[in-house]
């Protein structure tokens, strides 16, 4: 099985401050978003993203954020099989120490 690629959220950091434009999926629960989301990621839950694969181009990049790491992952896992190219944030929220929304 192919590996997943990663970004550390110091690398997506740099990426974000040098204006690169990044599609972010956060696929954490409705009440750990509340709390705060990286400017500009995109809300879908874990459990949404079967119905919602209308949403993602083959041809582009997702990077994939939840709270440690661990769900984004398994995401990345289901994804990447399907063909798509995904990268999950490593240390997920926990390891995020830059601008948040809310």
């Amino acid at each position: 099985m192919e590996e997943i690629k990663e970004i550390t959220t110091e690398e997506l950091k740099k990426k974000l401050e040098s204006g690169e434009k990044l599609n972010l999926i956060d696929v954490r629960e409705d009440e750990e978003v509340a709390h705060g989301m990286i400017p500009g990621a995109k809300h879908i839950k874990m459990g949404d993203i079967p119905n919602r694969l209308d949403e993602f181009n083959k041809e582009e990049e997702y990077i994939f954020i939840c709270r440690s790491g661990a769900r984004s992952g398994n995401v990345c896992r289901y994804l990447q099989e399907l063909g798509y190219n995904v990268r999950n944030m490593v240390g997920g929220m926990l390891a995020w120490d830059g601008e948040v929304t809310k």
